[in-house]
C-alpha cells in the first residue's frame, strides 16, 4: 500500500533500518526504545513492545489509529506510543518519532540539565535548545502531557531522568537529529570538564538562528 508519506513497505524497511542503526549506537540497549512514522493521516505504523531493536523485523510491526487503537499487527504497540500520538497531533509536519536512550544525552537528563548552551554553532543550527521535560512514568498519559508545553517550538527534547525523543519530516530527519543529540551531549560534557566553556554569544548566536529559520524555510 503507497500513501502520501510513501509505501508501506519501504515505511516498515525504514523502521527496522534506523531501529538497528540507533542499537549499534548504544542508543536502545535490550528492547528500549520506540520509533514509529505515519502511514497517512488515520495510521501509524509504529514498533511493537518487548522487542530488540537490532532485532525487529518490518512484518512485526503494528499499526493503530491517531487515538491509539490498534487496526493491525500480532504483537502489543509500544507502551509509549501516547508521546509519538501527541507529537503527530501538535506537529502535523512531523512524519517520524523516535525515542532512545543515548547514554550521555541521558546523563544530562538524569542531572536535570537541558542542553541549551549555544557551545557549538552546528548544534545550534540544526537541533536549537534541547529543552528538559519533567519528569513522568513510562508507559503513563503523563508522560505524552510532560512533553506537549515543548513539542510546539522544539524538534528535540530530552525527557527527565528517561531518555530523548525527537520527531521530523522522514525517519532519516528524526534519525540525524538523535544522533546530533548525543554529538553536542558530548560535546557539552567535554567542555564542562576542561572548567574553560566559552559560550557563542550576542550577534554570533543571532546569526546562527537566522540562519536556522532560513534553513527551515527553504526544507519547508
Amino acid at each position: 500500500m503507497t500513501s502520501g508519506y510513501g509505501s508501506e513497505v519501504e515505511l516498515r524497511r525504514g523502521l527496522v533500518r534506523f531501529g538497528r542503526g540507533l542499537s549499534r549506537l548504544g542508543f536502545m540497549p535490550g528492547t528500549s526504545g520506540n520509533l514509529s512514522v505515519r502511514l497517512d493521516e488515520e495510521r501509524i505504523l509504529a514498533t511493537p513492545t518487548g522487542r530488540s531493536k537490532a532485532l525487529l523485523r518490518s512484518d512485526e510491526m503494528v499499526v493503530v489509529d491517531p487515538e491509539g487503537r490498534q487496526l493491525a499487527g500480532s504483537l502489543r504497540v509500544t507502551s509509549e506510543i501516547g508521546m509519538h500520538l501527541a507529537i503527530y497531533r501538535m506537529r502535523p509536519d512531523a512524519i517520524a518519532v523516535i525515542h532512545s536512550h543515548p547514554p550521555i544525552a541521558t546523563g544530562f537528563a538524569c542531572s536535570g540539565r537541558p542542553l541549551d548552551e549555544p557551545l557549538c554553532s552546528e548544534a545550534v543550527m540544526t537541533l536549537g535548545v534541547v529543552p528538559l521535560a519533567p519528569y513522568a512514568t513510562t508507559g503513563t498519559d503523563d508522560l505524552a502531557a510532560s512533553l506537549e508545553p515543548l513539542i510546539p517550538e522544539h524538534s528535540a527534547i530530552l525527557l527527565a531522568n528517561h531518555g530523548a525523543v525527537t520527531f521530523g519530516g522522514d525517519l532519516l530527519d528524526a534519525y540525524l537529529k538523535m544522533e546530533t543529540v548525543e554529538h553536542f551531549a558530548h560535546i557539552c560534557l567535554v567542555a564542562h570538564q576542561l572548567g574553560s566553556r566559552r559560550p557563542l554569544e550576542g550577534r554570533a548566536v543571532d546569526q546562527l538562528r537566522e540562519a536556522r529559520e532560513r534553513y527551515l524555510a527553504n526544507v519547508h
